[in-house]
């Protein structure tokens, strides 16, 4: 498999699918699977609690060991947290589902229609499940899978995590299929010209500053990924010193999207920061905070913000209801006048373009993972 990253032993899914039957419709030489992180299936607590048990008993992103991860996950969050994210989703739930799961669809159907081969969306979580899903492309007589995960950044709890369970899925299903893994595409400039396209009509307004609001990840995760053991938030300017840690260093590429971004859009240095959000439980986390920075703000004469969360490519919970609803009423209680939030890529034309080329790249042969 041709990747850039480490991969480490995963516990295989506790339900495992039989072979499907030799395809019957005529054979394509490439597939492409789309993996985006996944949501609940509905708004209902057991449906989010469900999707709360798998995701944070991923050992990539609680990574405790198991038994203290069962401990943490169902005695403390399990508990407690379902009723409150439930309610959460209820705000930014669209007729048609998650508004990651619709949006994520949408465009796996319009790159479909652009690629003469077969082109399917999974979630890492839930449904529809990266095993369904290469069982259903496996029925369409693929010889050869392109995966692109759908995250700009490099991170064990989100593009690693994806491409492990593909493996897993892959073993199991077809064992001698060529698999493609595309590699983090924070540094493409296309990307970046999708992300400036994106922000362009938002920029033009009347606004004090632009805030870079990444998912945030404790800083063990930032030191487990570092190959070197001995570059990563060891110092102030790591990740501006040169060093190959930077390959899977996700705070560096947050940086690198953020500075190509400004160059392209030509923001002055003092008209935008880079912050982090979502963080969960009492360790060190990415700083500094985004809640925390909505809060100063106002008080540092900065009144109409706008916020852009480069980190996710179509809008999610954390996107809508964190940064959208939440975030602007705290902002605005903090003596805030406008928070505007910039959508995600979703499905602007752009980013299109950057799946298309993505999809129809040329590959070398690859070995199989028999």
């Amino acid at each position: 498999m041709a990747s850039n990253a480490r991969w480490l032993p995963h516990p295989p899914h506790p339900k495992r699918k039989t072979m499907p039957p030799p395809p019957t419709v005529p054979r394509h030489k490439r597939g492409v699977l789309l993996v985006n992180l996944g949501s609940p299936d509905s708004t209902r607590v057991a449906d989010v609690r469900r999707y709360l048990r798998e995701f944070l008993m991923d050992e990539r992103v609680l990574d405790v060991p198991f038994f203290q991860r069962w401990l943490i996950v169902n005695l403390f969050i399990l508990p407690f947290r379902p009723a409150r994210t439930a309610a959460a989703y209820r705000k930014i739930w669209w007729p048609e589902g998650s508004p990651l799961v619709v949006i994520s669809q949408r465009v796996g159907a319009e790159l479909g229609r652009r690629c003469d081969f077969p082109v399917a969306v999974a979630m890492r979580y839930q449904h529809p499940s990266i095993d369904c899903i290469l069982g259903d492309l496996m029925q369409q007589g693929i010889e050869e899978l392109c995966v692109i995960p759908l995250y700009p950044q490099y991170a064990l709890s989100s593009y690693e995590t994806v491409v492990v369970r593909v493996q897993e899925a892959c073993r199991r299903w077809a064992p001698n299929l060529p698999v493609h893994i595309t590699p983090p595409f924070y540094d493409d400039p296309a990307y970046i010209d999708a992300l400036v396209a994106n922000a362009r009509e938002y920029l033009q307004r009347d606004y004090d500053h632009l805030l870079f609001s990444f998912h945030g990840l404790p800083e063990r995760h930032l030191r487990a990924s570092d190959p070197t053991g001995r570059h990563c938030l060891q110092a102030n300017d790591c990740c501006h010193t040169a060093s190959p840690a930077h390959r899977t260093c996700y705070r560096a590429q947050a940086f690198r999207i953020t500075e190509a971004f400004a160059r392209q859009a030509g923001l002055a240095s003092d008209r935008y920061s880079v912050s982090f959000q979502s963080r969960l439980g009492r360790d060190p986390w990415l700083r500094p905070y985004t809640d925390q920075q909505l809060l100063d703000f106002p008080a540092r004469g900065i009144r109409k913000l706008l916020v852009i969360c480069p980190a996710f490519v179509s809008d999610c919970l954390e996107t809508l209801e964190e940064i959208g609803l939440r975030g602007r009423d705290s902002f605005l209680n903090a003596g805030g006048q406008d928070l505007t939030y910039i959508p995600c890529l979703n499905e602007h034309p752009q980013w299109l373009d950057v799946l298309e080329k993505m999809a129809k790249k040329p590959r070398p042969p690859t070995p199989s993972l028999s």
